[in-house]
């Protein structure tokens, strides 16, 4: 055992029968496994949350492959790197294959450039990309690579995933088998859940209680809860305000107020508030919620939710929080109506697309005298002037009289 070497990085598998998790790509009736294990695997992208098991994977990758295999970071290499790893396959005395592997991590860093300089050789097949990526590759990475990649989502590895490799890892010579351990499995589980899915974090956070503790008379580490607690940092949040999780947490926030799911609305706040989220961010979301979502059903949740957002930025986290969940309820618990929301969209298509004709020449402005000579606001009348100071006469252009863009639905009282 190189005790230089983080529990991490030992315990990574070195064959796919080691591998734990992702069983929903690495079953062994899945064509992920099966063309790992023939050996004709095609270019992936991998993509997944931080401790997922994409590096892991690629590991595995090289170690079962006839193929000559390559690891660059794009976040320390560039296209001179590329460009050696095709000159080194394409040399048949170093490689009588005739094509390699080449995995790169943190593929999204790469730009246009860099991209575009594999894609040649990606698509002829004399390199055979792993990519991986904590973002959405649709989003980050060079279309034309995607088209010839097969994408692969992996999914946070699940409690007992962890909890697995935690107990593999108080056993294996190269993990920690070599001291004296004495810990519940309830113990374990409680840091798998800490680690929220991302199994570097549990492996670190179980490495650290280990070093850290002192020997008993017994000759045992007894590994306790609250030394697992004081070991490794609080629930790891799958969160990135800038990536991925940002905009499906805000999508379900947004979706869980106008779905009136009071619960859901103020869990996925918390979420966005825990991960960093913008307070201001948020509160704009609110705004917007209550004016397309909420809207006439209850025309009191767009001043509620216009002056929480004032509050918010006069105030600041951490008592902001308390605006924004009260926003953020009432808003999740009002009636519903999007009338005003598509009377608008339906109105500006008509405007952009359609010849809407000129404004009736009676509703026209008239500030010169001479105006009226002319028949601008000739015939005009005053609603005031009538019973229920309302009358009945033209206000839509001629070739748009008869179009309905505002539909009372049974939530609005007005």
């Amino acid at each position: 055992m190189n005790s230089n070497e983080p529990l991490a990085f030992r315990m990574r598998p070195k064959s796919l029968d080691e591998y734990v998790g992702q069983e929903h790509v690495l079953g062994k009736d899945k064509i992920l496994y099966r063309t790992i294990k023939a050996d004709r695997l095609s270019s992936i992208i991998l993509f997944g949350p931080p401790g997922c098991g994409k590096t892991s994977l690629a590991r595995v990758i090289s170690a079962t492959t006839k193929y000559k295999f390559y690891k660059i970071n794009a976040v320390t290499s560039g296209v001179s790197e590329i460009k050696k790893v095709i000159e080194e396959t394409k040399n048949f005395m170093l490689n009588p294959t005739g094509k390699s592997i080449l995995f790169i991590d943190e593929i999204h860093r790469f730009n246009k450039l860099q991209q575009d300089a594999l894609l040649p050789y990606v698509e002829n097949g004399t390199i055979i990309l792993i990519g991986a990526t904590t973002e959405n590759p649709y989003f980050e990475v060079n279309k034309a690579l995607i088209s010839r990649s097969m994408v692969i989502k992996l999914e946070p590895l699940t409690v007992d995933n962890v909890f697995t490799i935690l107990k593999n890892a108080i056993t294996r010579k190269d993990g920690l088998g070599e001291y004296n351990i004495k810990v519940e499995d309830e113990t374990l589980k409680k840091l798998a859940i800490i680690a929220n899915g991302d199994v570097r974090t549990a492996l670190n956070g179980l490495e650290v209680a280990v070093l850290t503790t002192n020997m008993d008379s017994d000759g045992y580490i007894h590994i306790t809860d609250e030394i697992i607690k004081n070991s490794v940092q609080d629930r790891k949040a799958i969160f990135d305000k800038n990536g991925e999780s940002h905009y499906d947490n805000i999508s379900a926030f947004i979706k869980s107020m106008r779905g009136s799911d009071p619960d859901a609305t103020v869990f996925y706040l918390a979420r966005a508030l825990n991960g960093g989220e913008d307070p201001m961010f948020l509160a704009r979301r609110i705004v917007i919620c209550a004016s397309e979502d909420v809207g006439l059903a209850n025309p009191q949740a767009l001043i509620l939710a216009n002056s929480a957002m004032q509050a918010v930025h006069m105030v600041g986290m951490p008592e902001a929080r308390i605006i924004l969940s009260e926003a953020a309820l009432y808003v999740a618990l009002s009636k519903k109506s999007n009338a005003g929301y598509m009377a608008i969209n339906k109105a500006l298509e008509d405007v952009k697309t359609k010849e809407t004709g000129e404004v009736p020449m009676h509703i026209r402005n008239a500030p010169i005298e001479d105006m009226k000579n002319l028949g601008y606001h000739e015939g005009y009348l005053y609603p005031h002037n009538f019973p229920g100071h309302y009358v009945e006469q033209q206000y839509l252009p001629d070739k748009m009289v008869g179009t309905k863009y505002y539909i009372k639905d049974e939530n609005i009282d007005l």
